[in-house]
This record gives structure tokens, sequence and C-alpha cells, in this order.
């Protein structure tokens, strides 16, 4: 008799807890897909259209061309000292262009060893990149 009890002791206080925080379920099947908000620089270029594109067994490709991106960015950074969003976030043209110079046709595996060197490259930067942006409020 006392476990009833104390079953349904702990069944009503958990309820209104439970019932805070279940999710609000409604019949409105209206799609509401807002543009991504950034914590910074909201006026971003558009990425390459292949990259949301691709398949995903070839989605080494579009890493690499990001971490390709992200790299030049990141030297122009350093190289100018202004973390502004023009410069922070330039046109993908550049880095696309390096892309299929460089790693479009080449394997999966050399795509791997092109993204570690590439990030190697970003680690020797990092700190420096870091430093200015936070400094311009952009990081």
């Amino acid at each position: 008799m006392r476990h009833t009890i104390l079953a349904a002791a702990v069944t009503l206080l958990a309820a209104p807890l439970a019932a805070q925080t279940s999710p609000q379920v409604t019949n409105d099947l209206t799609v509401t897909i807002t543009p991504q908000q950034y914590r910074i620089c909201n006026d971003r270029p558009a990425r390459p259209t292949w990259m949301d594109e691709v398949h995903p067994r070839e989605a080494y490709k579009a890493l690499t061309l990001m971490r390709l991106y992200e790299l030049r960015s990141w030297e122009a950074i350093k190289e100018t000292g202004d973390c502004g969003c023009d410069v922070r976030f330039p046109s993908w043209d550049a880095a696309s262009a390096e892309y299929e110079e460089r790693f479009a046709t080449n394997t999966q595996a050399e795509h791997t060893q092109a993204r570690l060197a590439i990030r190697n490259e970003q680690n020797q930067i990092a700190r420096d990149v870091q430093d200015i942006c936070e400094t311009q409020g952009n990081w």
C-alpha cells in the first residue's frame, strides 16, 4: 500500500514539471524557413551551389574547399590586420579556382592529406588571426 501511495505522489508531483518541459505540438504545417542568422557578418557570400548538391560520398570535396576558403581568408586577415566582414568572408571565386586547379581530380585520400596540411597552416596563424578579430569584435 505504501508503494502505491508513494508512486501516486511522485506521479502527481512530476506531472506539472513534465507539462512545462514538453514541446508544444500544433497542427500548423506552414514552413517557416528564415535565412541563416550569424552572430557576426550576416551578409556572407553564398558558397558554390555544387557544395550543397554534392553526393554524400563525395562530401570530402566540399570539406576541402571550405578549409581552403577559410585558410585564405585567415591569411588575408593576418596580412592586412583587418578582420572586416569583406576580408573574413570574401567571395568564393578565388578559393574555388584554386580548388579546381589543385584538388578537383584528387582521390579521397589525397583530399584528406590536403585538409590536414591546410589545417596545419591554419594552426600556425590561428592565434594571430583570433587576436586581430577579437580586437575588432569580429571573432
